[in-house]
């Protein structure tokens, strides 16, 4: 049966640029080099020497990269040759997630949507020459209110399944009625709101600046589905289909838990099936108690991800064969995560 892999990235290269308009030009990031100076170590304990300049800042171009990819793959300069890769992989489809935007960059809207454009023709480029197999999450210029709709609409026309969002966003959580046109404009073209492990709010950023990730990343995401729920905002958007993404799923009995007996204290009950019932998914990890995390997110609504040319805790290049392999959960249960459920978040119907 097919699979897909529900979250795999993309590194960005000056390709990813070359769509900025020529009256925008001096939004363009600057690519540099480190010559001289104390070493800036990566991750994988790599010597970080590729830089970005993004209003005024330096942003790693190394950062979280997996030489396990090819690089011809991770940075889409040979699209033919990631989907030999794929070919390998066993995996039939790939739902791409961006770098550079998974951290602050700035608050400046014509620069940000210079940038989100300029990635989102870089990504449906990408998809015309894949045969439809890879599909793509879209950056929404937000603070660009007025050119929102008919970029997100480009996208939804050139193979994106789905809209990026951090965990807090433009400094903002969320459940903030601010994101309220978004996601209208989410359920109008069909596009899945997917909340990455991400952060783009320079606050908690730079709080947790030291932090390996798992604050300024993952919990704050974690908090943006309590947050949603908690405010009623699924209820608002029924037809909005909600991912999150790079968390694992091992959090979900707690923070289902922990509603539950909140939402109790104001008279409500929690739904039998409450992602099912909130429209919404979870990106498991091949390493979480599935056997445990089941019994809260049921069956239909979890997906799975590689993590595809990244390197932190998510990262398995072949986690969607470990998954079909290792006979730990039912086998109708594997690929309905592997495919239908995918499909499901993601509204691949082809």
């Amino acid at each position: 049966m097919p699979i897909i892999d529900s979250d795999a990235h993309v590194i960005e290269t000056t390709e990813t640029w070359k769509y900025i308009r020529e009256e925008e030009h001096t939004l363009t990031p600057l690519s540099v080099t480190r010559d001289w100076g104390p070493e800036i170590e990566g991750r994988q304990g790599e010597t970080q020497q590729a830089f970005w300049v993004i209003d005024g800042f330096l942003q790693s171009k190394m950062a979280g990269m997996n030489a396990d990819a090819p690089e011809e793959s991770r940075t889409l300069s040979d699209v033919s040759r990631r989907l030999a890769h794929m070919d390998k992989l066993g995996v039939d489809i790939q739902v791409l997630y961006p770098t550079v935007f998974l951290r602050p960059l700035t608050r400046k809207p014509d620069l940000q949507y210079a940038l989100y454009r300029s990635y989102n023709r870089w990504l449906a480029n990408a998809w015309k020459q894949s045969d439809n197999r890879l599909r793509w999450v879209a950056m929404a210029p937000v603070l660009s209110p007025k050119r929102l709709r008919d970029e997100l609409a480009f996208c939804r026309e050139n193979g994106a399944v789905g809209i990026f969002l951090c965990g807090q966003e433009c400094d903002r959580m969320l459940s903030d009625p601010w994101f309220f046109p978004l996601y209208e404009i989410a359920q109008e073209l069909d596009l899945a709101v997917c909340p990455h492990s991400a952060n783009n709010c320079f606050t908690t950023y730079d709080f947790f600046k030291d932090d390996p990730g798992f604050n300024k990343f993952k919990l704050t995401t974690i908090g943006a589905f309590h947050s949603l729920v908690w405010h009623g905002v699924p209820k608002k958007f029924p037809d909005v289909r909600w991912g999150w993404i790079e968390v694992s799923s091992q959090w979900v009995p707690y923070v289902i838990n922990d509603l539950g007996l909140r939402l109790r204290r104001r008279g409500e009950e929690l739904p039998e099936f409450p992602l099912k019932e909130w429209n919404m998914w979870v990106a498991c990890q091949v390493t979480d108690d599935l056997d445990w995390v089941l019994k809260y997110a049921g069956e239909d609504n979890l997906v799975v991800g590689s993590d595809y040319g990244h390197a932190d805790t998510s990262t398995e290049i072949d986690a969607i064969r470990k998954l079909k392999d290792d006979g730990r959960v039912p086998a109708p249960i594997v690929d309905k995560i592997l495919d239908d459920n995918a499909r499901a978040l993601y509204g691949i119907q082809d």
